[in-house]
């Protein structure tokens, strides 16, 4: 479910139920479109994240505490002087609308009671952190927005506040039956597309739900519903807004197959039937369902850099590798130019002078050829000549098949590293593929000192449904350790074929470990994958005295010739997690 105007209502209820009346003791901005503002409310005290990235805007409580910069930033700065120890008053939301807006009272430097609004949108690519008087003039925004960014608004210093009404929606709250009636059933859409594009704060989600009740298909043609669906359809839209003027919420996450599939504040009688894990407050389900998807964005955005760096060098060596491929494909005569040196040495000993060919038999395949001839040259130089032709080409193509080896090589590297990339969870994983890539040449060294790293990036560890200890590499440094570091030759190792992906490795025991474990060792050397996606990857497996490690091989490159197969799919719901 996208975060919509009905979610946001259950945050604004949880924030006047917790905060307003609170007080202000600290403001932060630890990324630059991210706020945290510590609050004391009572006897409480709660920290309250809030974040316009425009991929994953969020605003939820959290207990973490985030590392701010040594200088803050101005709109930070700004914040501070004016609101460091401002009272909220009241958390407020305009219709439906996907903005909340804090109501802040502060005294200013004359000890007089002023009152501020901290305005946070909610919109997608759109999301902003606005803050204006008390006569909605924008005093700054965490993003600012200029007429050559934006023909509908501008979000500078100095002008003035407005939500802007891109959409012509109708208030859910406010809107009469006949206006619904003429609003949802004039469009010529399906009746769920119809009623999420006519009213603020609506999803498509909200939008079936609303036809799932109804007993009709949301597939079904708006214009062409009968009065009676029609007034079916408003009477249980009418009750589902009044669960949401009642706060009857129901925080869920909704599974189907062990994977979160969806997300409600309200009763969903669409995943009625799918397993659920209801939560306490909305926060806490927004921090449940997004917390991952956060990560891997603001991951996803510091390894920009690091993405474009082995894209580049990746499309530089396809590139190479089909010209090389070509110039293999080219030496194929080599054979055929020695042949005829031979040839023309047994045989052209009567040729006529000035003659331009020689039609003999190839005594290699009893076929009979015809040899073209230089007529300004000898037999012998001309035997000569294919020979030379046979030599060059015979080194063309022994040089060639070693850059086409080492190319492909450079190839499966990148690849992997690519790989690394998609699963990094953490900046120190960054910085270890960026050593990784120093150390093999894709980036060039400073000349200034190695940092010293006091924090390392340690593989992922999981543990089997039987007990038995998994780890899985995060990059091709860590592939390597988790690989060789260890004596442990009796530990089983596995590894996705024909896809570039992370070393697994399971600790063994005495006892034969049971096929279980094997199984889920499998799914987690599918997962950690390029072949994630697809619906099997064939994995290798063998004990880990098995694999070797060429001399000067690139990080994560093995060799093994011993070893077991079986086809996994790249699951690992139920698999423990343990890091």
């Amino acid at each position: 479910m996208a975060l919509d105007g009905i979610t946001i209502s259950g945050l604004k209820k949880e924030l006047n139920d917790t905060i307003a009346g609170g007080y202000i003791t600290k403001i932060a901005q630890p990324e630059k479109d991210e706020l945290l503002l510590t609050v004391k409310s009572g006897k409480n005290q709660y920290r309250l994240s809030i974040s316009a990235n425009p991929s994953l805007p969020l605003l939820y409580f959290t207990d973490k505490n985030k590392q701010a910069p040594m200088t803050a930033p101005n709109f930070c700065m700004l914040l501070r002087k004016h609101i460091g120890s401002g009272h909220i008053t009241d958390i407020i939301q305009p219709s439906l609308e996907r903005v909340l807006i804090f109501l802040i009272e502060h005294r200013n430097e004359l000890g007089d009671i002023c009152q501020k609004k901290l305005i946070v949108e909610l919109m997608g690519k759109h999301s902003n952190i606005i803050f204006t008087d008390e006569k909605d003039m924008i005093l700054d925004s965490i993003r600012h927005v200029s007429a050559n960014m934006s023909s509908v608004r501008e979000v500078l210093p100095g002008r003035e506040y407005f939500i802007p009404q891109t959409q012509e929606k109708s208030d859910p709250f406010t809107i009469t039956e006949e206006e619904f009636y003429s609003e949802i059933f004039s469009k010529n859409c399906a009746l769920s597309k119809a009623i999420y594009t006519s009213l603020t704060g609506f999803s498509p989600m909200a939008s079936e739900e609303i036809c799932f009740r109804a007993s009709v298909s949301g597939d079904a043609f708006a214009p062409e519903c009968s009065d009676a669906v029609k007034a079916h359809i408003y009477h249980t839209f009418s009750r589902f807004m009044e669960e949401i003027k009642n706060a009857d919420y129901h925080p869920a996450v909704y599974y189907e197959n062990d994977k979160p599939i969806d997300f409600s504040v309200f009763k969903s009688y669409v995943y009625e039937n799918s397993r659920q894990q209801a939560y306490s407050s909305v926060s806490e389900l927004l921090r449940a369902f997004y917390s991952e998807k956060n990560v891997i964005s603001r991951i996803r955005q510091k390894s920009t850099d690091l993405r474009k760096i082995v894209s580049t060098y990746l499309e530089r060596n396809v590139k190479k590798l089909q010209l090389q491929k070509k110039q293999l494909k080219d030496t194929e005569k080599r054979e055929k130019y020695k042949i005829y040196g031979e040839l023309i040495n047994t045989y052209g000993y009567d040729l006529e002078p000035g003659a331009d060919k020689l039609k003999t038999i190839n005594y290699y395949t009893g076929e009979e050829v015809t040899i073209p001839l230089d007529k300004t040259l000898t037999p012998l130089e001309n035997a000569q000549r294919y020979f030379e032709k046979y030599n060059k080409q015979k080194r063309t193509y022994e040089a060639v098949t070693t850059q086409i080896q080492e190319t492909t090589e450079d190839i499966e590297y990148l690849e992997s590293v690519q790989n690394a990339l998609e699963i990094a969870t953490e900046e120190i994983d960054l910085v270890q593929i960026s050593d990784e890539l120093k150390e093999t040449g894709f980036i060039k060294k400073r000349t200034q000192k190695k940092e010293r790293r006091q924090n390392r990036s340690k593989p992922m560890h999981f543990l089997s449904s039987d007990g038995y200890h998994m780890f899985v590499g995060k990059n091709n440094i860590q592939n390597d350790e988790l690989t060789f570091s260890t004596p442990m030759n009796r530990d089983w190792w596995f590894h996705s074929k024909g896809f570039p992906g992370s070393h697994v490795v399971v600790r063994s025991t005495d006892k034969e470990m049971p096929d279980s474990t094997f199984e889920e060792a499998g799914r987690l050397a599918a997962y950690f994958s390029k072949g994630k996606d697809s619906k099997k990857v064939e994995i290798d497996y063998t004990l880990r005295k098995n694999i070797k490690k060429p001399n000067a091989a690139k990080p994560g490159y093995v060799i093994y010739h011993t070893n077991y197969s079986m086809v996994s799919e790249a699951d690992i719901n139920g698999i423990q997690r343990l890091d």
